[in-house]
């Protein structure tokens, strides 16, 4: 829905809207915010609300750190779930104060890709996420603890699916704030969960995606649960991925569909393909930014391990949903929900139009399941495997020009400095299972 300053304003007093969130999202992905109350929001709306950006990871030195926060007016919603004095929330874009917008802005990293993808003559970028998660009990002082509300499998119902009805309240409370639900379901591991959305474009989409995760961990909360987003909290189940369904539009035209095509899929679908593809291993570090994230990323999980595609096979990274015409469309599956969502699009767009300028020829698709193939299958077939670790992941990172692009100099300067850190406190701590193994062996 599209807003006017004079609608926000109009509606607050309505609603009797006491504060306003000015949201917005670190490097990290973490959503941040400023609080003010509803006397300060026509200075809000003004582009005059200003901010400390050096508290904010990945943003700049104190010396340099006031910086200004720019409203998208569409983004406005007031939060269902405060009844007295109400909180309504605005996303924002982060400014400099002579007016630019700030380099190490994920949302302005997306909105910066997108514009080169206008200029190629695409007018925008559908994407259609899957982010799941998973919800467990909490103690008596409400700290998550590692016990599942529930031991249900795929599609299961109540009695099985325990968090049937907190699943139920975060649907309804999403499709309050604007959301349309296509779907939702309990997934295949215990405890673990999945609410579909339907597509919209890539900001749009991201912004979406912030916003379910404040839904889905607020509503939990009141049920008594923890939700995390975080992609393998246990050992021995599947984890949490966020498939992203993608495809390219010149106005109303998809141009990924071709009718006269075999697969239904037009040339610059598969040139997109071959560039997400060749840039797999690079973007892995920022589709799968965590220690944690590589854990979900081995065989036997379901989890696209392995850089191939295929139009119906799931053990490959690229699936073609079966849909065709206006959805036709690309699934990309590796991306875990703990990715920031504006970086993630950023570099599978930034990715996929180099396949596009380059005419990056398509391998063949893999329709054999790639996870019971050997080590030589695989090499003899041209399947290479996703980074094993973060640290890898970030070395490829480093050397891919056209991912580094797509960051830019700041973000990639900052996010590599942050994700180095955290490897390297993962790498030299003692951890439980080497205790285990070795305690009593040596």
């Amino acid at each position: 829905m599209s807003y006017t300053k004079e609608d926000i304003l109009r509606i607050a007093k309505e609603e009797n809207v006491r504060f306003i969130r000015l949201q917005f999202t670190d490097l990290l992905g973490t959503i941040k915010n400023v609080e003010i109350p509803v006397s300060q929001l026509e200075k809000a709306l003004d582009n005059k609300m200003m901010f400390d950006g050096s508290s904010i990871e990945g943003y700049v030195r104190i010396e340099e750190s006031d910086m200004y926060l720019y409203p998208d007016l569409d983004t406005w919603v007031v939060f269902p779930w405060v009844t007295e004095d109400r909180v309504a929330r605005l996303i924002c874009d982060v400014y400099m104060p002579d007016g630019t917008p700030f380099a190490g802005d994920p949302r302005a990293i997306l909105k910066r890709v997108l514009k080169e993808a206008e200029e190629m003559g695409y007018t925008s970028m559908n994407v259609g996420p899957e982010p799941e998660f998973f919800l467990f009990k909490t103690d008596d002082k409400g700290n998550p603890t590692t016990e599942l509300n529930d031991q249900g499998g795929y599609f299961d119902l109540a009695p099985t699916d325990l968090g049937e009805n907190c699943r139920r309240e975060i649907v309804l409370t999403l499709e309050e704030m604007g959301f349309e639900i296509e779907a939702s379901h309990h997934e295949v591991a215990p405890g673990q969960h999945e609410i579909d959305f339907k597509y919209a474009d890539a900001v749009k989409a991201a912004d979406q995606i912030q916003t379910f995760k404040l839904v889905v961990k607020t509503i939990a909360r009141q049920h008594g649960l923890h939700a995390t987003f975080m992609p393998k909290p246990l050992f021995g189940v599947n984890g949490s991925g966020m498939h992203c369904h993608q495809s390219l539009f010149r106005g109303d035209t998809n141009a990924f569909y071709e009718e006269s095509d075999p697969l239904g899929l037009s040339q610059e679908a598969r040139y997109y393909m071959a560039g997400i593809l060749k840039h797999a291993r690079a973007f892995a570090a920022i589709t799968n930014p965590t220690v944690n994230s590589y854990k979900r990323l081995v065989p036997g999980y379901e989890a696209p391990c392995y850089v191939a595609w295929s139009s119906s096979n799931r053990s490959p990274m690229i699936r073609i949903p079966a849909s065709r015409g206006l959805s036709t469309r690309v699934e990309v599956r590796n991306p875990d929900p703990a990715a920031n969502p504006y970086l993630a699009l950023a570099v599978m767009l930034k990715a996929g139009l180099d396949g596009i300028k380059k005419e990056l020829p398509l391998v063949e698709p893999v329709d054999r399941n790639i996870y019971v193939m050997s080590e030589e299958e695989r090499v003899e077939e041209g399947i290479p495997s996703l980074p094993a670790d973060l640290k890898e992941a970030l070395g490829e990172l480093l050397r891919s020009e056209i991912i580094s692009e797509a960051l830019g100099d700041h973000a990639l300067t900052h996010f590599y400095e942050l994700k180095e850190i955290e490897w390297d406190i993962f790498r030299t701590q003692v951890h439980p299972w080497e205790r285990d193994q070795y305690m009593t062996l040596y």
